[in-house]
């Protein structure tokens, strides 16, 4: 990547450890690809833990005296204006710089939305997340940004995942399907009916209905739902990965090296974080619990999504985009933050 790598602005107070993993993934994000970082927060503590691990000078830090705890959800969060999520963000924004936070999942949606504002014709942002199946990478969307969407919404969830799995997994016509109890048509909730009647007018490949176990198969390049939906899918696969494996790891039936390359498939050191689609901006969401190896991942997939993310351009006409945040609540997964899985 070098020297052509897009700026990152890192909201080094957040996720569940801050400075003291934030700051070596950024130095890493920068020693070994290449990509600028600027780390914000509390100046004292950013420049104690460069200086701990040699990087004194090494980045720039622009100070930011508030955090945003990890259960702050919605626009009380947002209106924290010197937090390092509102500070990030706004710097963000100035200097046409991708950001990263690991803070709640909520908190960071509604935050980007009002700074950024949403992309021309767009209702709601969504979370990608691009899972590992036998036949490459399956888009899984929404993830976690808006729990409670409009069948429209729904659609238009569809075309953003659609376009980015053409514009960063390099897919020429991705295959989109929507979630629900059952493939035949007619099946699911009002929110899965009403969404399928609107995506065969679409401009994509509309597979149909899928179900839960066409997830990792490889069925559709696209899976869409709801965010509410998507986040409790993702962190059930992520259970079941961990209680497989170790399952299959106690029965002494596959080396064990073997079972730790797949088990890296779904953790953030590999993926970073989830693409917030939809914004007039880049922003990538780090899992809470991100290391520094995780820190680093997000910062090198937030930078090259600044370069290939997808547009809106093809989203149908609806209600003017705004600026303004979610209604309280709205964009919030079940605990507050996104679960993970790789996004490129």
């Amino acid at each position: 990547m070098g020297g052509t790598a897009r700026p990152v602005v890192l909201d080094a107070m957040s996720g569940d450890h801050g400075p003291s993993e934030t700051v070596p993934g950024a130095l890493a994000a920068r020693r070994a690809h290449g990509v600028p970082v600027v780390l914000v927060g509390r100046a004292d503590d950013l420049h104690r833990e460069l200086r701990r691990h040699g990087g004194a000078g090494e980045v720039e830090v622009e100070h930011a005296g508030e955090v945003v705890p990890m259960a702050e959800r919605g626009a009380r969060a947002a209106a924290q204006r010197d937090s390092s999520l509102a500070v990030g963000c706004a710097l963000a924004r100035r200097r046409g710089a991708a950001f990263v936070s690991a803070g709640s999942t909520g908190a960071v949606v509604t935050c980007a939305v009002r700074v950024f504002g949403r992309r021309e014709g767009v209702l709601r942002p969504a979370l990608a997340v691009a899972l590992p199946t036998p036949t490459g990478s399956t888009v899984l969307v929404d993830a976690g940004g808006t729990a409670d969407p409009t069948p429209k919404m729904l659609a238009q969830f569809a075309l953003l995942g659609a376009a980015y799995a053409r514009s960063v997994l390099g897919v020429p016509d991705p295959s989109v399907g929507l979630l629900s109890i059952g493939a035949e048509p007619g099946k699911g909730n009002r929110l899965a009916r009403e969404a399928a009647a609107l995506l065969p007018g679409l401009p994509l490949r509309f597979h149909g209905n899928v179900e839960g176990h066409d997830v990792l198969a490889g069925t559709v390049d696209v899976v869409v739902t709801d965010g509410f939906t998507g986040n409790v899918v993702l962190k059930n696969i992520e259970g079941c990965v961990r209680t497989t494996l170790g399952m299959v790891a106690g029965a002494g039936i596959a080396p064990p090296a073997r079972l730790a390359e797949v088990a890296r498939l779904y953790t953030a050191d590999t993926h970073g974080g989830a693409a917030l689609l939809g914004l007039a901006g880049t922003v990538v969401v780090g899992h809470g619990s991100s290391r520094s190896t995780a820190v680093a991942r997000a910062c090198v997939v937030a930078s090259e999504l600044a370069a290939s993310e997808p547009a809106a351009s093809e989203l149908p006409a609806s209600e003017p985009a705004a600026s303004e945040p979610p209604a309280e609540g709205g964009p919030v997964p079940v605990d507050g933050r996104a679960s993970m899985g790789p996004v490129a």
